[in-house]
């Protein structure tokens, strides 16, 4: 019999077939509907904070400008997979090209990418602020934190065009179906009829280094943060010193633990259902947990916005 790859290379087929969520859930109705309210809680929630945070000058400060630019992110990340995965649900198509392909996996590596950096620079704001509170002002200043926060997007992006090209010139002879709900790099690899090792090496590699030097840095400043901790004589300081760094080591947790087990771990730890449920953890679930963990835990948000809330209710009144 023919292979049916080497048809479908022969025939001009330029679609994968997404086999994801829906088709392993024996409820895709509600499950649909249920990640369709996680999507829209997860803008709703990124983009309040984002607009809070520009919009009030007490919060015009590195640490916060940091957190909007992550809720940039988690905006754009989220955007990336779920809608195309509801609107295949809801019209009842599970096909997307080639050049999708490509273009999903660019924009999901170049914001993972990101995200790692950023959360790493987010770590060391911390640290000179906790450690250095004299010449955080000068160590911290509008041109640094633009210098980094840039710096995090070019990362972000080297990861992108390093790793989509090639990725998606191995030919694809075994078949045109992805057990994933989103175009991953470890997925479509497994579709490829060429020998990968060589490929699948280098990028452990890369994935391995785009982890342990923000690793590194994170783990540093939170060794310096301690230390600086315990010899404070204040406990309120110690509390605040302590609730706002939980609120950012619970996020880097949630997200370079599943970013390890999906890149760093032996194929033998993997299945198409365990890569699945660990990727709807860090690609549909975290987005929605950074606002929530950034504005419940923290004091100064939640002031700005029960203030924003109480303007629109005296905007709502004086209007009647």
């Amino acid at each position: 019999m023919e292979d049916s790859t080497w048809v479908a290379n022969h025939t001009g087929q330029l679609e994968f077939i997404l086999q994801g969520l829906f088709s392993q859930s024996k409820h895709p109705a509600l499950l649909c509907t249920v990640i369709f309210v996680i999507f829209l809680v997860a803008l709703s929630g990124n983009s309040i904070l984002i607009f809070l945070i520009h919009s009030n000058a007490h919060l015009h400060t590195p640490m916060y400008f940091f957190i909007s630019q992550l809720s940039l992110m988690d905006v754009m990340y989220i955007s990336v997979t779920v809608p195309k995965m509801l609107m295949d649900q809801v019209m009842g198509m599970n096909k997307i090209s080639v050049p999708e392909c490509g273009m999903q996996m660019f924009f999901y590596l170049t914001l993972v990418g990101s995200e790692f950096f950023l959360l790493a620079t987010m770590a060391y704001d911390r640290y000179v602020a906790i450690c250095h509170p004299l010449h955080y002002s000068i160590l911290m200043d509008h041109k640094v934190c633009f210098l980094l926060v840039s710096g995090c997007w070019f990362l972000g992006s080297v990861d992108g065009f390093m790793l989509t090209p090639i990725t998606m010139t191995f030919p694809f002879c075994r078949s045109w179906e992805i057990h994933h709900f989103f175009c991953e790099v470890p997925a479509v690899m497994k579709l490829s009829c060429s020998d990968t090792s060589i490929y699948e090496t280098l990028m452990y590699l890369c994935c391995t280094l785009m982890l342990l030097i923000p690793f590194t840095i994170i783990s540093s400043s939170y060794s310096f943060i301690l230390l600086t901790i315990h010899r404070m004589n204040s406990a309120e300081g110690q509390k605040k010193a302590f609730m706002t760094c939980s609120s950012h080591m619970t996020v880097v947790i949630l997200f370079y633990g599943a970013a390890i087990y999906t890149y760093m771990l032996p194929t033998s730890y993997h299945t198409p259902e365990k890569d699945m449920v660990v990727s709807v953890l860090y690609t549909i679930l975290t987005p929605v947990l950074n606002p929530l963990i950034y504005s419940f835990r923290n004091k100064d948000v939640t002031e700005a916005l029960k203030k924003m809330l109480n303007g629109g209710f005296v905007f709502q009144f004086t209007m009647k």
